[in-house]
């Protein structure tokens, strides 16, 4: 994918990919498992001049089921990448508004959940599966991300 359009570009928000490395992690997406990256690059009309440079690396996972919590789910065919959806930023951020600090949030649409390809390592996800007890077969969650569920 190539997003210059040829445009000089402000210095890019991020963090630096290595501490003497001049390209900037914009999005790290372990949902969807996108990485954007941007550096600046000598223009190949003027090499006296920088551009922007953006790469996206995307890992489509093989064998992710519809439902990743649910492991008998049909494989997942469909994968959808929208930019504008990885590059929002939801955080909240503290802002003075009138002399008193407010919540505020940079991205719209924050409240949609957000389709998952594969495991976030940072969210528990879990599975009921069968299990006997005294002779009675109960549904028990079972956790498919031990470390995101459990406290250490």
């Amino acid at each position: 994918f190539v997003l210059d359009s040829g445009i000089v570009y402000p210095v890019p928000a991020g963090y630096p990919v290595s501490p003497n490395d001049e390209e900037y992690v914009l999005v790290n997406n372990k949902c969807q498992c996108v990485t954007v990256t941007s550096k600046f690059v000598p223009s190949q009309e003027n090499p006296e001049e920088e551009v922007l440079e953006r790469n996206i690396r995307i890992i489509v996972p093989l064998k992710a089921r519809e439902n990743i919590s649910d492991p008998l789910s049909p494989l997942r065919t469909t994968f959808v990448y929208r930019l504008s959806e990885l590059c929002k930023n939801c955080d909240p951020v503290e802002i003075e508004l009138g002399g008193a600090i407010h919540q505020a949030q940079q991205g719209n649409s924050c409240e949609e959940p957000q389709t998952c390809y594969t495991y976030d390592r940072n969210q528990c996800y879990s599975s009921p599966v069968p299990l006997l007890y005294h002779g009675e077969v109960k549904e028990v969650p079972a956790a498919l991300t031990p470390a995101s569920c459990f406290a250490e």
